[in-house]
């Protein structure tokens, strides 16, 4: 069986190692912080609140973020912002108050600003066009193997106490910080570039006239609002209370939409490369809509676990790629660039939660369900429109204009 690492830079290997302790950590914590901060007794509205707020954090240090990795380099920053969120989880699994856990969970949106830009530059920067939808997929099936045991694992923890899986995320972050210090080094990743390669860049104003690029911050955004903004906040209560299920079946739900996008992963990595990032964004986003029809429709904890699987299999197709358009249409050094692409995901999962929080205290969980299926349908129509950008070196008449113009 050929290795999943095959061809990729052993950068590549080194950051999936770190990020799997992350993945496992934050499969842990997902189901829980819901249930946690409802046991404060406030309204779902406040809950999407919580789960925004971290995004919230993270959307405005983007750029600051992206201004560290190209002056200190990806090791430095990735090991850094992710002992931030290491400490201020654990401050949030002690926290007393609706408040408090307010507080703690927007300080850790800073580090998490800092090391998912660190990593998105890590696999945009390492690798070529035609392995870069194959490494977007093994760096994001670290995640979903951690995503396949951390949730249920969990939702057990939340069943003894909730405050457990904070104290887990905590010590599987400071393990991740840990590796990325000690190994993450290559000649593709480190300090600010000097010398003659030091104009080798690509500026925001640079990527925003690329209409590739554009889509894919408007795809992220969405895919944000709706796959993270519904799951993280309002889902968990659904199960529990409109479902009459249990926080176990939550994080069973979480699991099987991890095994179904991990099974399919590799292979629309391998397609994203081979056929082109809009033939996989459209396959992705297509299923994904169905499935969060499935899940408005669900009256039946298994129709729940239905509906995930189904967006596990449109987000293995979805996931790799806004991430692979940005990495084929930048050059050199672009940290600020890719951190623009984090903000656009960032402020999904701003919007989402609050908004999908809202409409469920105003009509129902159905609605704001239905309303998510409504905004996702855009990404939908807008994956058709995707120019593509795998072969880059021989643009097409779709605004992408070729590096050399760029300089």
């Amino acid at each position: 069986m050929q290795s999943p690492f095959k061809d990729l830079p052993r950068e590549v290997s080194i950051l999936v190692a770190a990020s799997f302790f992350v993945a496992v950590g934050f499969g842990i914590v997902l189901p829980a912080i819901p249930v946690f901060a409802k046991s404060f007794g406030v309204s779902n509205t406040a809950i999407g609140l919580v789960v925004s707020s971290f995004a919230i954090a993270r959307f405005a240090s983007g750029l600051i973020s992206g201004k560290l990795v190209d002056l200190f380099g990806e090791r430095l920053v990735f090991s850094s912002g992710v002992a931030m969120v290491s400490f201020f989880t654990f401050m949030a699994g002690l926290a007393h108050s609706y408040q408090q856990l307010l507080i703690f969970r927007t300080a850790g949106g800073l580090g998490s600003s800092m090391f998912s830009v660190a990593a998105g530059s890590v696999i945009m920067r390492s690798v070529d066009d035609a392995h870069r939808g194959r490494a977007q997929s093994v760096y994001n099936g670290a995640f979903l193997l951690g995503g396949i045991s951390g949730p249920a694992i969990g939702g057990l923890l939340s069943t003894i106490s909730l405050r457990a899986p904070f104290f887990s995320y905590s010590v599987m972050l400071l393990a991740s910080g840990i590796v990325a210090f000690l190994f993450l080094k290559g000649e593709h990743i480190g300090k600010k570039i000097k010398g003659p390669q030091a104009s080798n860049h690509t500026t925001i104003r640079e990527a925003l006239a690329m209409k590739p690029y554009r889509i894919a911050l408007v795809i992220a955004f969405l895919a944000n609002w709706v796959f993270f903004g519904m799951r993280s906040s309002i889902l968990p209560i659904f199960v529990t209370q409109e479902l009459h299920s249990t926080t176990a079946v939550v994080g069973y739900g979480f699991a099987i939409s991890a095994v179904f996008q991990g099974i399919l992963l590799m292979r629309a990595g391998r397609l994203s490369d081979s056929k082109g990032r809009r033939l996989a964004a459209v396959i992705g986003s297509s299923i994904g809509l169905v499935g969060v029809i499935v899940l408005a429709m669900a009256v039946h904890p298994w129709m729940y676990l239905a509906s995930m699987a189904i967006i596990g299999i449109g987000g293995a197709y979805l996931s790799t790629t806004p991430a692979s358009i940005v990495g084929d249409v930048i050059h050199g050094k672009g940290g600020q660039v890719i951190a623009i692409f984090q903000m656009a995901g960032d402020a999904g999962m701003m919007v989402g939660p609050i908004i999908i929080g809202w409409l469920s205290d105003v009509y129902s969980y159905r609605t704001a369900f239905a309303a998510s299926a409504a905004v996702f349908t855009i990404a939908v129509i807008l994956a058709t429109q995707i120019p593509e950008t795998r072969n880059v070196e021989e643009p097409q008449d779709m605004n992408l204009r070729p590096f050399e113009q760029l300089d």
